[in-house]
C-alpha cells in the first residue's frame, strides 16, 4: 500500500522540478485585478474554477516553461473551486509560491481545498456581517438620519468599502505568497506527511459542503390513525441529519465513476428535482 501511494504522489510531479521564481510586485498587482472577475463565469459544476484559473494563468505560464507541465497545472486548477472573493488572494499568493516551488500537484491541490472552506466562512463573517452593515449604516445616516439628505452618504460608504476591500485584497496576496515562500523548504521536506494531512482536511471541508450546500428534504407525511409521521424530521433526521444529502452525493460519485459526465449529472439532478416536486415528494 505504502509502495502504491508513493507511485501516485510521484506521478503527480512536475517534469522539470527546477524552481523558478518568477513572480514580481507587479506580478502580484495583476493578480490581484484578475482576481475581480473571479465570479465572471460562476458555474454549478466548478464554481468559481474559470475565474480562479484567469487570476493565476499569466504566473503559471511564466512559471513552467514545459508544456506538458503547463497543461497539467491547468488542469488541475480547472478543477472545483469555492471561496469567499475578497479573501480569495490569500489562497492565489500561497499556491503561486507553491508552484514556483514546483511542488507535488497532489500537496497544492490539498492545500487549496484545504482553505478555499475556512476562508469562505471568515469572509461572509468579517465582510458581509460586520464591515459592510458599518460602512453602509454610516453611509446611510448622512442619506436619511439627517433633517436635510446628504447626497455623499453613497459616495462615503462607496469609499470606505473599498478602501477596506482593496486593502485586504492586497494584503492578503503578499501575505499568502511570502508565507508559502517560506513554508517550501519546510514542504519539501515533508511533502508526502503535508499531502496526507491536508487531504484529510480538505475532505473534512468537503463534506462540510454537502451539508450546506446541499438541500434534499422529504416532504411526503405518513397519517396513521390520527397519528401523523413526517418522513423527514421524525425518519431521515432521526437516523441522521442531512442523510439525504449524503446519500445523493454519493450517487453522484458512484456515476462519475462510471464516467457519467457532469453536465449529464446536473440535468439528472434538475430532472429528479421537477419530479419530486410535481410528484409532490419534495
Amino acid at each position: 500500500m505504502a509502495e502504491s501511494e508513493a507511485r501516485r504522489i510521484d506521478a503527480e510531479d512536475y517534469r522539470d522540478r527546477t524552481p523558478n521564481k518568477v513572480t514580481t510586485k507587479n506580478s502580484l498587482v495583476s493578480m490581484v485585478f484578475r482576481s475581480l472577475l473571479l465570479q465572471a463565469s460562476f458555474n454549478y459544476e466548478r464554481m468559481q474554477a474559470c475565474g480562479w484559473l484567469y487570476g493565476i494563468l499569466p504566473t503559471l505560464k511564466k512559471i513552467h516553461k514545459d508544456p506538458e507541465d503547463l497543461k497539467a497545472s491547468v488542469k488541475m486548477h480547472l478543477e472545483f473551486f469555492n471561496t469567499h472573493p475578497f479573501l480569495v488572494n490569500f489562497i492565489m499568493g500561497l499556491i503561486v509560491a507553491m508552484e514556483e516551488g514546483k511542488e507535488n500537484r497532489n500537496t497544492i491541490r490539498a492545500v487549496k481545498v484545504a482553505t478555499m472552506g475556512p476562508l469562505g466562512g471568515i469572509g461572509d463573517a468579517l465582510c458581509w456581517l460586520t464591515f459592510l452593515p458599518i460602512t453602509a449604516g454610516l453611509g446611510a445616516s448622512m442619506v436619511l438620519g439627517a433633517a436635510e439628505p446628504n447626497p455623499a452618504g453613497p459616495v462615503l460608504f462607496l469609499i470606505l468599502f473599498n478602501i477596506f476591500h482593496f486593502a485586504l485584497r492586497f494584503g492578503l496576496m503578499r501575505y499568502g505568497y511570502n508565507t508559502g515562500v517560506k513554508a517550501i523548504a519546510t514542504m519539501k521536506e515533508q511533502t508526502k506527511r503535508i499531502s496526507h494531512a491536508a487531504s484529510i482536511i480538505g475532505l473534512t471541508v468537503v463534506g462540510g459542503l454537502i451539508a450546506s450546500m446541499i438541500k434534499l428534504k422529504v416532504a411526503w407525511v405518513i397519517t396513521v390513525g390520527q397519528a401523523t409521521v413526517p418522513l423527514q424530521e421524525k425518519v431521515f433526521d432521526a437516523v441522521m441529519p442531512n442523510l439525504l444529502p449524503l446519500l445523493y452525493t454519493l450517487l453522484m460519485f458512484y456515476l462519475m465513476k462510471k464516467n457519467y459526465s457532469p453536465t449529464k449529472l446536473i440535468f439528472l439532478t434538475i430532472l429528479v428535482g421537477l419530479a419530486g416536486k410535481l410528484i409532490g415528494i419534495f
